[in-house]
């Protein structure tokens, strides 16, 4: 049974910086396409960031140039690092997987993983 938890969450101020993790276990796809999803308050839930087994990876335009994601094989860890976070940056954190496919391990098919976790809470104030 595949387990995605998310950890990492909390409150800082507008141009400060948090990371969040995504610990995966009983994941036995060779290959594997993760992402982090956000949702706030009164709003359908965004594509944040991917990352697939190669490295390769995907951005909101909303956080490029300020976040980066990057997965950890040893630790079974994908982390997001979010820089300069703006108060718009305030939602729910997900982290999802599914099993690599060609040309889909992107931001704009976040609706098509399928493993999710709980998700983690970041506060950004101003």
């Amino acid at each position: 049974q595949v387990q995605l938890v998310e950890s990492g969450g909390g409150s800082v101020q507008a141009g400060g910086s948090l990371r969040l993790s995504c610990l995966i276990s009983g994941y036995t796809y060779s290959r594997r396409c993760m992402a982090w999803v956000r949702q706030s308050p009164g709003n359908e839930r965004e594509g944040v960031a991917t990352i697939d087994s190669d490295g390769s990876s995907s951005y909101a335009d909303s956080v490029k140039g300020r976040f980066t994601v990057s997965y950890d094989a040893a630790k079974s860890t994908m982390y997001l690092q979010m820089d300069s976070v703006k108060t718009e940056d305030t939602a729910m954190y997900y982290c999802a997987a599914a099993p690599f496919l060609a040309g889909t391990c992107h931001v704009f098919y976040y609706r098509a993983m399928d493993y999710w976790g709980k998700g983690t809470l970041v506060t950004i104030s101003s």
